[in-house]
């Protein structure tokens, strides 16, 4: 059964703003002064930096497949399940389709054009198929771009720890 939602391409902007942070970070990082002020900077930097990769990393949805017990997303930070048991309502709004599970509202963004409206019929039909199914539940598990982060955490911080002989 897993069936994948047809998505549009990724932007080319969702990766760009994902990889800039592990270059202009370190660099920044290992450019500062040394004194306690570029201590505060370096965290500072390294914080902003992780932000934008996160935000970057959630965003955009890379692949969405529909199987027996639940939904799939995956972005590059996670790889999140719903399990269709716990699916109140579908719907399409726009060019998308949104899961509603009690006051929670997963929008399912970035499907080809003119394919919303025949995955939301495959998830209904998927909701509908897992009614006498047993619930599996899933926890978010990482997705790739956890070892990016990382090892952006690594590269930031060392940066500047390996310029001023503290490493």
């Amino acid at each position: 059964m897993p069936w994948r939602v047809p998505l549009d391409p990724a932007p080319w902007w969702a990766w760009a703003l994902f990889v800039v942070p592990f270059v202009a970070v370190p660099a920044l990082n290992s450019w500062l002064w040394m004194g306690a002020r570029d201590f505060l900077a370096v965290g500072l930097f390294t914080i902003i930096g992780a932000s934008v990769v996160r935000v970057a990393g959630g965003v955009v949805l890379y692949r969405v497949e529909i199987t027996a017990t639940a939904l799939k997303a995956r972005t590059s930070l996670l790889v999140r399940s719903l399990a269709w048991q716990d699916v109140d309502d579908i719907e399409i709004v726009d060019d998308s389709v949104v899961l509603t599970s009690g006051k929670d509202e997963n929008e399912i963004n970035g499907i080809a054009k003119g394919q919303t409206l025949n995955s939301a019929a495959v998830m209904q039909a998927a909701r509908a198929a897992a009614d006498n199914q047993p619930v599996r539940r899933s926890r978010p598990r990482p997705g790739i771009g956890v070892v990016f982060v990382l090892a952006y955490l690594v590269l930031a911080v060392g940066a500047f720890l390996l310029r001023w002989h503290l490493l």
